[in-house]
């Protein structure tokens, strides 16, 4: 049976509307949050499941109607795990994620012509409208209350700068450098270990069909695609997949998750949609880690002489990726644990590729990705996996 899309559901005048609806609460959103409306700000992160959500999403749309069967099928968030304490909790979705969500169903199959590249286009837009945004030194008034939405107070403690107030931008606060020693890596002196390489949401699986069967469930997933090239993914087959997805909240650089040297750093352009577990798991929409744009680095392994790929993945609001001083470039030896660069405003995610028998993954991630189809929560440092 051919796997469902809420947009199915929808006549063809019906899909148009729900789209300008779509595209116009997120452009009143990113409006809402601009420098000169500083006390606006939460509202871009308040969660989806928030009565004052719902009716401000329904405002944008002509009947109740047209919202209702575009969602029907939307879950307003998902569970992780801690792995230090077992524990499992439930995270709204975002509301700009969730509006984010709207707008992916437009790049599905059977409707990727016109609304496809007037997504393109409006996702492209307004992340870049953010990053000019939180690049103004205006938007250092933004940060007390991204701290206060998120309870960032204590994290702050762990930074290199703590004080909020030294920030000249809020993207210079977003991408803020934590203390090397907040985050130290599992068994540093077993070179055979892999470590996470962010603060995040992760899964973890020993094949790439593991992956594609219980969480990358897009049309049109390949290493090919996802790395730029044939040449490179013919290291992969039949290898393993760590995927780190950092929400907004999260310290937002990430960090190597072997030791070894830099071959070789590959930009790839693209879009901007979101990562969050809903777009990734619902069968019959695009694969968006194949859409978004991403920054491919190959790493030589220390010890082993393996080819790991290290692939950060721009998505919703994502103003840029940039790699620290002296890491990006061709020659560059990198340790594990070491930074190795930041993400700017919005969500995103680092995956991990590994060759086969390079690396067993620890089985409680493996166990939460596959029997429960959960993410994990991690710190950078914890350990992945180690090569046997």
């Amino acid at each position: 049976m051919a796997a469902h899309n809420p947009a199915q559901a929808l006549n063809k005048d019906v899909q148009e509307a729900s789209y300008e609806a779509s595209s116009q609460a997120l452009q009143t959103l990113t409006s809402a949050a601009e420098n000169k409306n500083h006390g606006s700000h939460s509202v871009i992160h308040r969660a989806a499941s928030h009565e004052e959500s719902h009716s401000w999403i329904a405002k944008h749309f002509p009947t109740s109607e047209v919202l209702d069967k575009l969602e029907h099928r939307f879950k307003m968030g998902n569970y992780v795990i801690d792995r230090r304490t077992g524990e499992k909790t439930f995270e709204d979705m975002s509301i700009y994620v969730r509006i984010g969500m709207h707008l992916l169903y437009y790049g599905s199959a059977e409707e990727k012509a016109l609304s496809w590249h007037k997504t393109q286009d409006l996702l492209k837009a307004q992340s870049e409208k953010m990053g000019k945004e939180y690049d103004a030194p205006e938007s250092k008034e933004h940060i007390p209350g991204f701290i206060a939405s998120f309870d960032l107070e204590s994290s702050m403690q762990q930074m290199v700068q703590p004080d909020w107030k030294q920030y000249p931008t809020f993207n210079a606060f977003f991408a803020r450098e934590i203390k090397e020693s907040a985050r130290p890596i599992d068994e540093p002196d077993n070179d055979l270990v892999t470590s996470s390489p962010a603060d995040c949401r992760l899964t973890a699986f020993p094949t790439l069909d593991l992956a594609t069967k219980y969480w990358i469930k897009g049309f049109g997933f390949t290493t090919a695609r996802l790395l730029g090239s044939e040449e490179l993914a013919q290291n992969f087959e039949g290898g393993s997949i760590v995927i780190a997805r950092l929400a907004p909240q999260d310290y937002h650089r990430w960090h190597a998750p072997v030791s070894g040297t830099v071959e070789s750093v590959t930009e790839i352009p693209g879009t901007y949609f979101t990562v969050n577990p809903q777009a990734i798991n619902e069968p019959g929409t695009i694969d968006v880690f194949c859409e978004n744009r991403r920054s491919v680095m190959m790493i030589r392994r220390s010890g082993t002489g393996a080819r790991i790929a290290v692939i950060a993945v721009g998505a919703m609001l994502v103003g840029s990726i940039k790699y620290v001083d002296g890491v990006g470039q061709e020659g560059a030896e990198v340790r594990r644990g070491q930074c190795l660069g930041a993400f700017y405003y919005g969500g995103s995610t680092v995956i991990v590729l590994y060759p086969r028998g390079e690396v067993v993954m620890d089985e409680d991630l493996v166990k939460n990705s596959t029997e429960q189809e959960c993410e994990t929560y991690m710190q950078v440092g914890w350990r992945t996996g180690v090569k046997v």
